[in-house]
Order: C-alpha cells, then structure tokens, then sequence
C-alpha cells in the first residue's frame, strides 16, 4: 500500500547529531507570495519549519503546558479512568511502538484530544472533572481553536507554495470537518530500562501538516535523508514563542514526494519534557490524490487516490492495534 517515498528507512545509524537551522516562516507577513516560496523552499529541502505570528501567544503556550503537566501528575488510576478509545483520551508508558523495529513500544504518556468543532464527533472526547482540574478543559478547547485556524491560515500559503489556488483546499472539502487532534506529550526523563534509547523512536507523521509545542527541553532530531546509510541526525532546538512545523506522509504523497514527510525522533535528555502535537488532517471523505502541479508526462503519479479517512485508518491500525489489543497491553503493564 504504501511505496517509493513511503518505504520503511532502514535506522542503521553512525553519526552524531548537529545542530540544526530551520526557516523561520511569518504567518502574519503581508507579503503571502514571497512567504509561499519560502514554505515551499522549506518543505523541499527539509519538511520542518518554524511558524511564527501563528495566533498562539507565549504566555498562552506556557499556560497549556502548565494544564498538560497537571494532568500527567495525576496518580495512575485517575488517568487510567481515562483510558483512550475512540482514539481520545489517556495513552500509558510504553503503549505505543512508532516504529517495528522497535521490540517495544516508547517510554512516554500522552493524552489525545479529538475535534472540538465538529458536534457529530465531540462528544467521544475524555475530559477530567473540572473538580480534579479546574479550568483544563475550556484551556484545551480555546488551544484547539487557536491551532485549527493557524492551519486553515498555513494551509491556504502551502496551496499558492504548490502553485494553486489559496482556497483550493476549502474547494476539494478538505477542511469540511478536518480530522483534527490535539496530543499532549509526556516525556518523564528518567530511564526506566537500560535497554531504552528512545524518548519517541523514529518515525514520520502520517497525515497532512503536524504543528507542534515544545517546551524548550531539547530531544528532538531529524534526519533528512531517510533512506540514506549512514543516517544524520540533526537537533531541532526550540525558538521561545515559535511552533514547529512538519509535513507528514499524506502530503507527501499527495506532492508526488516533491514535499519531505521526514523521519524524526525524540532523544531521552535525562529531563523531563512535555510537548503539544496538533495534527491537521483533511476530512476523512477527502480524496488525496496527486496534484495537478506536481505531476506530469515524465513525472507520472505514483501513488492511486484514496480517500484521507482509509488511509489514516490503516496508519493508525498498524501503530496501535485494536482498541482489544491495547487494553491487553495496558493490563499487562500494570
């Protein structure tokens, strides 16, 4: 099913990380043309960004990482109460492998919020009682919000990158109910297992544009060249008030592989480390097939269409497993 720029990389690895410059891109410069190159520029050569001006202002981001770090505090059982199904809610140690050559899965917590906008699937989202967090709930909400229209925004630039219209996303109904989820992400720091090299091992994302929070601990690496040996890693340091910014594999998929969905990971610190992920993903009836610009004659399509829920679907049943095998999993852990 998935092929050329999607293969598995092999992560035979010999060399250290370097330090790493990403463009800076402004989502409030009022020059959208030379900005689009930019994104395109960017996006070709290493997949990742930094988003400026993006309508999330700093104290706010502190704010959520406050609220995300009061809910990873809570004993064990308060979290398990919220148990994800439905692919929202609480996800413990070691539940999820990101990737098959990793024997098992990443020692890290997360918490995954589904959309908020769209009423015929709000409901499924887990929130904790605002008795045992005051206030968590409408801070997640209004983050959530703030994310959805900084990618609407982003979206319309990454469009006249890829030489078509800004709205063309809106016109082929990719954002009539984007599939949209908030991550939040623990990292506790301490090694549990000296068998342990991963905060969060290798991987790509899976859907269309990835915009991510971070708290200034450092641990995040990418490597450009996925496939090839040996693999450069490269340390994406934080910029205070900036989110970073990476294509995943379906707008990979969708720009012929002109676009990078590039491989990265999290390196354990010895710190403790929280992040936001926001994935924004098109509507799940979006046909994702290549585009107009990015294919020709001597530059065929090679990936068929499919629609965005199917292959999101597939991506997620080969990470996680059924929602059976997690509670297992879950079980056995604990």
């Amino acid at each position: 099913m998935y092929d050329e720029c999607l293969l598995k990389p092999n992560l035979v690895e010999t060399k250290m990380a370097a330090t790493l410059s990403l463009p800076i891109i402004d989502l409030s410069s009022p020059h959208r043309l030379s900005t689009a190159n930019s994104i395109r520029q960017a996006c070709v050569e290493y997949g990742f960004f930094y988003l400026v001006n993006h309508g999330v202002d700093t104290e706010f981001m502190r704010k959520v990482l406050n609220h995300s770090a009061k809910l990873f505090s809570l004993p064990l059982q308060h979290k398990m109460d919220l148990a994800r199904k439905d692919y929202r809610g609480y996800t413990p140690l070691y539940a999820e492998a990101l990737h098959p050559s990793v024997s098992k899965g990443d020692p890290k917590e997360s918490f995954y919020i589904g959309s908020v906008e769209d009423t015929s699937v709000a409901f499924l989202n887990q929130w904790p009682s605002e008795e045992l967090l005051p206030n968590w709930r409408p801070t997640m909400e209004s983050l959530f919000w703030k994310l959805v229209e900084a990618g609407k925004e982003l979206l319309s630039l990454v469009a006249l990158s890829l030489n078509l219209d800004e709205s063309y996303f809106e016109k082929i109904g990719a954002l009539n109910k984007p599939s949209s989820f908030l991550r939040l992400l623990h990292y506790p720091g301490e090694l549990v297992s000296n068998e342990e090299i991963y905060g969060a091992s290798p991987h790509s994302d899976y859907g269309m544009i990835t915009l991510l929070m971070t708290d200034g601990v450092p641990g995040l690496q990418i490597c450009k060249e996925k496939f090839k040996q040996p693999q450069v890693w490269e340390d994406v340091t934080h910029v205070d008030g900036a989110l970073i910014v990476n294509i995943g594999d379906m707008m990979e998929r969708w720009t012929n592989c002109l676009y990078r969905s590039t491989l990265h990971r999290v390196m354990p610190t010895g710190k403790e480390r929280y992040s936001v992920a926001f994935f924004f993903d098109p509507a799940s009836d979006c046909v994702v097939e290549c585009f107009e610009s990015c294919c020709s004659e001597s530059s065929p399509p090679r990936f068929p269409p499919i629609r965005s829920g199917d292959y999101l679907n597939e991506r997620f049943r080969l990470t996680y497993g059924s929602e059976r095998e997690l509670k297992c999993s879950i079980q056995l852990k604990n």
